[in-house]
C-alpha cells in the first residue's frame, strides 16, 4: 500500500495539474495538520483515495466543527468502522477525521500474519504541545489523557487482529524525535510511551519545518517508523506477513 504523506505546506508538485500522473499508484492519503481545508479538497477530488486527517495548531476555523458530541453528528464515513465516538466523525472535504479517535477502514484491506485479510487499522490525535493557550494545544499529560482513551479499542484490535494499530496520525513529533527545543514545537513524551505499548507500524506526524530538504525526516523508534510528513513524502505499508 502506497501512502501519500503532508503537512503544513502547500507542496507545488501536490497542488498542480499533474497531480493525477504523479500520485497515480497512490493508495491512501494521509494529512498532518495545518493545511488549509481547500488543498485538501483539492488532494481529494484529485485523486479520488481514502483520505484521513487531523488538526494542527494553525488553520483551525473548522476545529468546532469537528469536536462536537455524538448526538449532534452525522456519522462516520460509510466505509470506515467508527470505534470511538465522542466525536463527529463525518466526513468533511471527501477526508476523514482521525483526530482524538481509533478508526478501521475496510475499504483498504492488508495481508495478516494468518493469511487472511484485515482492515486498515488508524487513529490520530490533533493538536501540538500547550505554548500560548490558544486553541487545540495541550499539556503533555492532557495528551496523556487523550491517549488513554484509546486504549479500549486499541487492546481490542489486538485481540481482534493480532495488531493495535498500523498507523497513528499526528500534528506534534514524539519528544527527541524530530521535534525541536522552542516552547512551539517541543514533541509529547506521551507519545514515546504510546510507541512502546502499542506498536503502530507508522507514527506520521507534521508540525516540524524542513528548511533543509535534507534533514533526517524519517526514524526508527521500538516497532515504529517515524515520519516526518512535512510539505509531502511517499510511504508503503505492506500489513503483518513481515513482521
Amino acid at each position: 500500500m502506497k501512502i501519500l504523506c503532508v503537512s503544513d505546506q502547500i507542496d507545488p508538485l501536490v497542488y498542480s495539474p499533474t497531480v493525477k500522473e504523479r500520485f497515480a499508484d497512490v493508495d491512501l492519503i494521509l494529512c498532518a495538520g495545518d493545511l488549509p481545508s481547500d488543498y485538501i479538497d483539492f488532494i481529494v477530488s484529485s485523486l479520488n483515495k481514502p483520505t484521513y486527517f487531523i488538526f494542527g495548531n494553525h488553520n483551525l476555523s473548522e476545529f468546532r466543527y469537528y469536536h462536537r458530541q455524538k448526538t449532534h453528528a452525522s456519522g462516520p464515513h460509510p466505509y470506515v468502522e467508527a470505534d470511538y465516538a465522542d466525536y463527529d466523525l463525518s466526513a468533511s472535504h471527501g477526508a476523514i477525521y482521525a483526530g482524538f479517535t481509533v478508526l478501521k477502514d475496510r475499504h483498504l484491506m492488508l495481508p495478516a500474519k494468518n493469511g487472511k485479510k484485515r482492515p486498515l487499522l488508524i487513529g490520530g490525535v490533533s493538536g501540538s504541545i500547550r505554548y500560548n493557550n490558544g486553541l487545540n494545544q495541550y499539556t503533555d499529560f492532557q495528551m496523556f489523557m487523550h491517549l488513554l482513551k484509546l486504549v479500549p479499542k486499541l487492546l481490542w484490535n489486538k485481540f481482534r487482529y493480532g495488531k493495535c494499530l498500523d498507523i497513528f496520525l499526528t500534528h506534534a513529533a514524539p519528544r527527541h524525535i524530530h521535534d525541536r527545543e522552542d516552547p512551539c514545537h517541543k514533541g509529547f513524551e506521551c507519545f514515546n510511551w504510546f510507541i512502546k505499548k502499542f506498536h503502530p507500524t507508522y507514527l506520521v506526524h507534521g508540525h516540524i519545518h524542513l528548511y533543509d530538504m535534507n534533514s533526517p525526516r524519517i526514524t526508527k523508534s521500538v516497532k515504529t517508523t517515524v515520519v516526518n510528513a512535512y510539505s509531502y513524502c511517499i510511504i508503503e505499508l505492506n500489513g503483518d506477513e513481515n513482521e
